[in-house]
């Protein structure tokens, strides 16, 4: 029974997601959903990024949190427009659902945007399983949180379509095995692209942005 539930549950939020997908496809809009564990940089990754693609590709992002708006915030200094979402308002789910997505969005100028960045909670397990309705996964890794990280965590890495390895600035200061991580993110999936970059020196930033623009040019030219 127990698993029968998780199997409702998931269906529930699936169909809602390919609502949300049909939604997007409809206004021409590229939704990247960004994953990480807490600490990752991904809003400064993020921030940095969005600074680039703007005013070239007009974009908006919806960051999910437990508590705070503290990343909002941060990305509103962008220019961009910001929807927070809190998941303690509704049991402090470590994830974004696809309805929760659907009525983010509800709020942003869908008419007016090329891209959506979706901030996910700071989780390397739930936000995996549950689609919201993207275009692309991406997963963010820092160097200071070891290098066996995609094997203890193989569906996030599995289920995403590209992978950041950041703050390689602090390399020269740590025991770490760079290498040694790329090599356990392509044994879960071969072929990712993996982008090494440092979002507080903005190294190796700019083959990151390069990719979120070439997916968004594909997307608006079919």
């Amino acid at each position: 029974m127990e698993v029968k539930v998780v199997r409702k549950v998931l269906d529930v939020n699936n169909t809602m997601a390919e609502q949300n997908r049909k939604l997007f496809a409809d206004k021409n809009i590229f939704v990247l959903n960004v994953m990480s564990s807490p600490g990752s940089g991904k809003t400064t990754t993020l921030g940095k990024t969005i600074a680039r693609l703007m005013p070239e590709m007009r974009t908006a992002v919806i960051v999910g949190d437990v508590s705070t708006t503290n990343d909002a915030e941060r990305l509103a200094k962008t220019g961009a427009p910001v929807v927070q979402v809190n998941t303690d308002a509704f049991g402090g789910d470590c994830h974004l659902a696809a309805h929760v997505i659907a009525t983010a969005a509800a709020t942003l100028p869908l008419d007016d945007m090329d891209l959506l960045i979706v901030e996910n909670v700071g989780n390397l397990v739930c936000p995996a399983e549950f689609d919201i309705g993207e275009d692309r996964k991406v997963v963010v890794l820092s160097v200071t949180e070891g290098e066996d990280k995609p094997l203890k965590y193989p569906l996030m890495f599995r289920v995403c379509d590209a992978a950041i390895v950041n703050k390689i600035d602090l390399l020269p200061y740590l025991e770490y095995n760079k290498q040694e991580t790329i090599e356990n993110i392509l044994q879960v999936h071969p072929g990712m692209p993996v982008f090494e970059i440092s979002a507080r020196t903005e190294d190796g930033i700019d083959d990151w942005v390069n990719w979120i623009k070439d997916n968004v040019r594909r997307k608006k030219a079919l």
